[in-house]
């Protein structure tokens, strides 16, 4: 079973166009929020990867639309460890409606685990064991 994390978040003016939808890019932003706050939740939060040395730039991402979240509106942002590389992890994320449990957007965020300098690192320690625990992916090279 997956450990799944749940944000609420209410549509800011600032993230909508002129209709009221919210502008396609930040729902990447979002997902970042979700991300953030499933580590968090979890007992991993980000800064703690940071101080140990091992940050996780996006290498790929992917969101596909299917309703328009709009002004004012609340939503809830679904985030679990959908895999886990020798390299990388990979974040899905679903956005629903609050108010009607209605699918706004789906996607994942895909990171490698790099130290400072970029260079790539191999399961970084204490973070393996965590992320193993959390997600019901079986583990690749």
């Amino acid at each position: 079973m997956r450990v799944e994390g749940t944000t609420s978040l209410r549509v800011r003016y600032a993230e909508t166009d002129a209709m009221g939808v919210v502008y396609y890019g930040n729902y990447f932003t979002w997902f970042e929020v979700g991300r953030s706050a499933f580590c968090r939740d979890q007992g991993s939060p980000y800064p703690e990867w940071e101080a140990r040395g091992v940050f996780l730039p996006c290498v790929e991402s992917h969101c596909r639309y299917k309703q328009s979240a709009r002004y004012d509106e609340e939503v809830l942002l679904r985030t679990w460890i959908e895999d886990v590389r020798d390299h990388s992890v990979t974040f899905a994320y679903r956005v629903e409606r609050a108010e009607d449990g209605r699918l706004l957007a789906e996607g994942w965020t895909k990171h490698a685990f790099c130290d400072r300098q970029g260079k790539l690192l191999r399961r970084p320690q204490p973070f393996s064991e965590w992320l193993e625990s959390v997600s019901d992916s079986k583990s690749n090279g």
